[in-house]
């Protein structure tokens, strides 16, 4: 078979590159990734920690009190607070003020340092109230609230409704992604893990048995602080970064599942996250700190084939 053309547009946006690849014809490709960069722009200026500007910002700094956020917030909450009632608080969208103490508060773009509302504390996701007829959100204390580890999963699922009468792409937004079809030979997409011990090198490839599926990695060598790595455990007192596995990687249906989940199954590790991502039908690989790989299977439509075995 003759490759089709593909067509790659990039851009950048939630502290990372997004890239957006269309196979085949595709005459309005270009105003379609327009589309898809639109959608992480709009995603990130609602749910930014680091931009004063944003609505977060706008809803951390009215706490204590309740108040009117957009849909695209409301959501974006609804799915963080689900994630952290499933996974008992392994996930938890308050981490904002601890994040800070461990090293990680400016702005990827222009490295100023994120806003703290006045007196803002640790908190947890049980303090934060949503009310879904009125729209509104509830903080009865100074809370920084971070949506890092599910906004760009909400961003990707949107970007695949954008591309919604494409037949075959795929759009990456840093260590995820969602896919669609197949590539430009005609054959399914292949995914490469990196090795958390050596993140130039690839530990495993990805395949996956489903027409349109998301993959969402959660590792400890993407972003360091002073104090370690930024994916905190919640649970423990005082916060600090957990250290069960280097890296977890979450095939699902939809990104904005995949990504808070990878989040809570790093911090949970493989025995503890085993019966919530089974019911939460996905699928998973872990990579402990001896290189050992662990699989979990809720979807059943992954293979993790290791490279070199």
């Amino acid at each position: 078979m003759t490759p089709r053309t593909t067509r790659e547009f990039v851009s950048t946006a939630m502290s990372t590159t997004v890239s957006v690849q269309i196979v085949g014809d595709a005459p309005d490709a270009e105003r379609l990734a327009a589309e898809v960069f639109d959608w992480f722009a709009l995603v990130e200026a609602a749910c930014s920690r680091f931009d004063p500007t944003s609505e977060l910002q706008r809803l951390c700094h009215v706490a204590p009190g309740t108040a009117h956020v957009s849909p695209l917030l409301f959501e974006v909450l609804r799915v963080a607070l689900a994630v952290a009632v499933a996974s008992d608080g392994a996930f938890d969208p308050t981490l904002g003020h601890a994040l800070q103490a461990h090293g990680f508060g400016t702005h990827w773009r222009t490295a100023a340092a994120a806003p703290v509302p006045p007196q803002a504390a640790d908190r947890t996701w049980r303090d934060i109230q949503l009310d879904d007829e009125a729209h509104t959100v509830t903080m009865p204390s100074p809370t920084l609230l971070d949506l890092g580890g599910v906004a760009k999963g909400f961003a990707l699922d949107l970007a695949a409704h954008a591309l919604s009468d494409v037949p075959d792409c795929c759009v990456v937004a840093g260590g995820d992604l969602i896919c669609r079809g197949t590539n430009a030979a005609g054959a399914p997409w292949r995914t490469a893990i990196v090795d958390p011990g050596a993140p130039q090198r690839t530990a495993c490839l990805a395949q996956v048995d489903a027409a349109e599926y998301a993959i969402c990695t959660s590792g400890d060598y993407a972003r360091r602080g002073d104090r370690g790595h930024h994916l905190l455990d919640p649970r423990t007192a005082p916060v600090r970064p957990a250290e069960r596995v280097r890296s977890v990687t979450l095939v699902a249906p939809q990104a904005a599942v995949a990504d808070p989940l990878a989040t809570a199954a790093f911090v949970l590790g493989p025995d503890e996250a085993a019966p919530l991502l089974e019911a939460q039908q996905v699928d998973a690989l872990f990579i402990d700190a001896e290189g050992q790989h662990r699989t979990v299977h809720g979807w059943h439509r992954a293979t993790f084939d290791r490279v070199g075995s």
